[in-house]
């Protein structure tokens, strides 16, 4: 939300673009509406300047910028905010999409990234080297947001979750100064950051421990969608060698050219499977999967893990709304609430995506960091698609009815799936001891709460127009 302050502030764009090495633009450019554009549609906000930053320095001078000028300040990775957080109303974008440099050290098995990397372009140079690190699902989502808030992708069984891999960062905070965070420097701001969100400072640098993942089985596999197939499919998941990973979107199957025509507008489960293992194992592991019905499409093979994550395209910017939450099952009962509440939509398009979830990351303290779902089981997701903006009431009750008729007894929420939800659902996010820790040490880095466009992690000292 625009503070009424910011929108009284200008700003002068010579003295920015004097100021700072990358590039600054500007409402009357010709890239501004491109370099305003976030990956959701439905965002339509016109910040009073977008600056492309190309290091520290300018980062640097950005936070110092804002927070000396009272102005919102949005924080721009990938630009996927289920939220519409990377962009701002008249206030100033730090964007950092062109800090791109990655250094592997592939003998001692870690990588220093900066943090405008995508998930794909950071899993495709280290796949060179038969490694990687776990991020997300979706090639084109910044490895800073994601990691901020805990990173739950395709390794999450076999090597964790995103952060369980950070090893240190370099992060500029609200004073706009650098710090170097690990284990033994500034530990606190450390743990923080580790699913804390974008509440503490910029992130210039990620260092990531790289695990061996060279050739894995894995791809796609759809499956028509009873009660008795989705709960068959959570139920082998979970019992599945921790090497596997799977995610599963219950879906009307879209007019995709591989999808045979007669299923399309039909309930499908369009399942990603990945196992870290590969060959005979990974080949095993599958099995299970394919005997639950006849695949409508089977497209598991061996192949080179960056290969998970497909060229995304650039124009596609989907309205959607979804309700994100941790569940402990999914019996017949279930599957069949799933099977009828996506019978009864007629958007375009709904989903409700099932993780199941456990192995390396249930085997971290649920307080080693700031993620605090350590023990939660399956990660669900509900969204629908809307057409205009009359359409979308429609669609937020059906998705929060929908969410409402899962919900068991694990009220938490994972962060980085959390959309325009209030304070209330930021709270489920970091329950208990978590929140409290977190205030204090917002508290003590950002103290005026400049870095509020997130998942907001609130201070007693609140900053202009907060």
């Amino acid at each position: 939300m625009q503070s009424s302050t910011s929108q009284r502030i200008t700003i002068d764009l010579p003295d920015l673009r004097r100021s700072v090495k990358g590039q600054v633009i500007g409402p009357g450019d010709a890239e501004y509406d491109t370099a305003r554009t976030v990956f959701l549609g439905g965002f339509d906000r016109r910040p009073a300047a977008i600056v492309h930053v190309s290091g520290q320095a300018d980062i640097s001078h950005v936070v110092s910028l804002a927070r000396g000028r009272g102005l919102e300040l949005a924080i721009r990775g990938g630009g996927h905010s289920g939220a519409g957080h990377s962009s701002t109303d008249g206030g100033i974008v730090l964007d950092l999409r062109h800090m791109k440099a990655l250094e592997i050290d592939a003998a001692g098995r870690t990588a220093w990234a900066e943090s405008g990397l995508t998930a794909g372009e950071f899993t495709t140079a280290a796949g060179a080297h038969g490694l990687a690190t776990g991020f997300g699902d979706t090639g084109s989502v910044g490895i800073g947001g994601l990691t901020l808030g805990g990173g739950v992708g395709y390794l999450v069984r076999k090597y964790g979750l995103t952060i369980d891999s950070l090893l240190a960062a370099d992060v500029v905070t609200a004073d706009g100064q650098l710090r170097r965070v690990d284990a033994e420097s500034h530990p606190d701001l450390f743990w923080a950051i580790r699913g804390g969100g974008g509440n503490f400072g910029v992130v210039t640098r990620f260092q990531f421990r790289l695990d061996e993942v060279d050739a894995i089985v894995g791809g796609m596999l759809i499956l028509p969608a009873t009660p008795e197939v989705i709960a068959s499919f959570i139920a082998e998941a979970e019992a599945a060698p921790e090497e596997l990973s799977t995610i599963a979107n219950v879906m009307p199957a879209p007019p995709m050219p591989f999808v045979p025509p007669e299923y399309h507008g039909r309930l499908i489960v369009m399942a990603m499977l990945a196992h870290a293992g590969g060959g005979e194992a990974g080949e095993r592991a599958m099995a299970p999967f394919r005997a639950l019905a006849e695949p409508i499409v089977d497209m598991i093979r061996p192949m080179p893990y960056p290969e998970m994550y497909p060229p995304d395209d650039p124009s596609y910017h989907p309205t959607a709304v979804g309700r994100t939450l941790f569940i402990d099952e999914v019996d017949r009962g279930e599957a069949e609430t799933i099977v009828d509440h996506l019978q009864a939509s007629d958007a375009s398009l709904r989903v409700a995506q099932l993780r199941v979830l456990g192995g390396a990351m249930a085997r971290v303290p649920p307080e080693a960091t700031a993620f605090a779902h350590r023990t939660s089981r399956i990660l669900v997701n509900v969204a629908a698609f809307y057409d205009g903006l009359d359409d979308r009431p429609k669609r937020e009750t059906w998705v929060t009815e929908f969410a409402a008729a899962l919900r068991q007894g694990d009220a938490g929420a994972y962060v980085n799936f959390l959309g325009e939800e209030g304070e209330a659902r930021v709270r489920e996010a970091y329950p208990g001891s978590t929140w409290d820790r977190l205030v204090a040490i917002k508290a003590r880095y950002d103290p005026a709460n400049l870095f509020r466009l997130n998942q907001n992690i609130p201070t007693a000292v609140q900053g202009p127009g907060q």
